[in-house]
């Protein structure tokens, strides 16, 4: 039933909600895309929802034409059922009790109804972007379609991160460590520092090592200490027997003379005087002994002709006032002609000696010191040394050694000692002849003038009764090349009195040789 007003009646009256759409945002004064003016962004998309997708193979009835919706507000006549199975738009309000066909199945919400006895069609699969709602309310959580991890993927990732966090951990510490280290290196550590140290070892070397042999002579040697006659000086002997004998060297205990004293020094440090027993300025040896003192050890003698070259030797002595320095080197040589002294001029204080050289440092001080073996025996007594810009000297003077000393032969200063000490001078043996010192050729040559007035060739001497004459040279001695006289004279003495020697003489371009037996002098 209409109303009697006319056709303005038949215009609908829409509400002022529906008129314009109110914006989600308040208008941004500051016109900022995308809510002021339009600019190069754009508002996301609204959310859509699409209409099921029929399942295949199954034919879906056209749904009947849908009444007009009845605007939101606007009364339902009375009287007017809605049919049944027609659906009610959202926003519309049906009137009160009217019905719905019963088992008619019923549409979600938003989408197409479903008439009866049809088979509805699956839900689609939403995608990632149709589940994706922007404009959700805040806190509602949304499923992005990230892959979910199973139990076994989380704790191999669990894994790998706990060892990369050890790696790391690892590293840093290192670092951490080495900066520490380092500067505790530089700097020392902290607090009190206590420096590594060996312990404690047992005293004993072996007997045939230095500090072996060392350790076994020590006692035995002593120190000299001279003076007299406006000289003094300093040497090294070693004791001889238990009854006091000390050799040494003649330069040693020449500054004493005949009224100087002599004080022994042990390697304990006790004292004594000595007083001189002989001594012979050929051989450069003197014995000298000591009153008063028991328990004394002799060293034990070795035999020089025992001796090599190469073999390791020990010198002891006390260089420079230095008591007990201990030296070790090799024998470098054996039979080394060398002289030594002079001073008086008339070569009565000159020595000869057939030497042993050795490279263990010798220095002024180490006179009359023992030169010993591997197994601690006395081989020979250091006498001499050679310094840089001097010839072979006594090493009473300030030169140092440059690894060139001479020793006598023990053999030699034991046949000296017992002399001294048994009669107080000693023997030296001859051939009876007077040599040219001013012959300059290889070999001794017997001079043709003899001394004060004698015959050069001594009237039945050794070389007289084995044929030698005046003008003669001599040019070996036991097979072994004499270059000088000073070098024959040191071949001789080398030898004890009655010792029998092989001369080679040349004489008129011709040579022979011939034998003969050492005599005897008096020192």
């Amino acid at each position: 039933m209409r109303d009697a007003q006319g056709p303005a009646a038949d215009v609908p009256v829409v509400p002022a909600q529906l008129a314009a759409p109110k914006p989600l945002h308040d208008p941004d004064p500051y016109s900022t895309p995308p809510y002021g003016e339009p600019g190069p962004w754009a508002p996301a998309p609204p959310v859509q929802h699409p209409a099921a997708t029929p399942a295949h193979s199954v034919t879906t009835p056209a749904a009947p034409a849908p009444a007009p919706p009845t605007l939101a507000g606007a009364p339902t006549l009375a009287g007017e059922p809605t049919p049944a199975g027609t659906p009610v738009p959202s926003g519309t309000v049906s009137a009160p009790g009217a019905p719905t066909a019963p088992g008619a199945p019923t549409a979600p919400a938003g989408h197409a109804p479903v008439p009866p006895g049809a088979v509805p069609a699956p839900a689609p699969v939403p995608g990632p972007w149709q589940r994706y709602d922007p404009w959700a309310a805040p806190g509602t959580l949304q499923q992005t379609g990230a892959p979910v991890l199973s139990a076994e993927q989380r704790r191999a990732r669990g894994r790998k991160a706990l060892v990369a966090g050890a790696v790391v951990l690892a590293l840093v510490s290192g670092g951490i460590g080495g900066l520490v280290g380092t500067y505790l290196e530089r700097n020392g550590g902290v607090g009190t520092v206590e420096l590594p140290q060996a312990g404690k070892e047992a005293a004993g070397r072996d007997a045939d090592s230095v500090a072996g042999i060392a350790g076994r002579a020590l006692p035995s040697v002593v120190t000299l200490h001279v003076s007299g006659s406006g000289e003094q000086g300093t040497g090294t002997g070693f004791v001889l027997d238990t009854r006091g004998h000390i050799l040494t060297n003649n330069h040693v205990v020449r500054p004493a003379g005949s009224s100087g004293e002599i004080t022994v020094t042990f390697n304990g440090g006790e004292t004594a005087r000595a007083e001189l027993v002989g001594r012979d300025s050929g051989y450069d040896l003197a014995v000298v002994k000591v009153k008063g003192v028991s328990g004394l050890t002799p060293l034990p003698l070795g035999n020089s002709d025992n001796v090599q070259v190469g073999d390791p030797v020990v010198a002891i002595g006390a260089p420079f006032d230095l008591a007990g320095t201990v030296t070790s080197g090799i024998i470098s040589a054996k039979q080394r002609p060398i002289t030594a002294g002079g001073e008086k001029g008339d070569g009565s204080d000159v020595s000869y000696v057939d030497a042993l050289q050795t490279d263990a440092p010798i220095n002024p001080g180490n006179s009359g010191g023992p030169l010993l073996d591997s197994q601690g025996r006395v081989v020979g007594i250091n006498s001499a040394i050679r310094s840089a810009g001097s010839g072979s000297e006594l090493d009473g003077g300030q030169s140092g050694s440059i690894g060139l000393g001479f020793a006598i032969p023990i053999n030699q200063g034991k046949r000296v000692a017992e002399e001294l000490i048994n009669t107080g001078k000693a023997t030296h043996p001859v051939i009876g002849i007077t040599l040219d010192t001013d012959y300059t050729g290889d070999g001794a040559r017997v001079d043709t003038e003899g001394s004060e007035g004698g015959p050069p060739v001594s009237a039945g001497g050794p070389a007289a009764r084995a044929g030698i004459k005046a003008g003669d040279v001599i040019t070996e001695v036991d097979g072994r090349p004499v270059h000088s006289g000073e070098e024959l004279i040191v071949k001789i003495r080398a030898h004890r009195p009655g010792d029998r020697l092989e001369l080679t003489v040349a004489r008129g371009g011709k040579e022979r040789t011939v034998s003969l037996v050492l005599g005897s002098s008096g020192g």
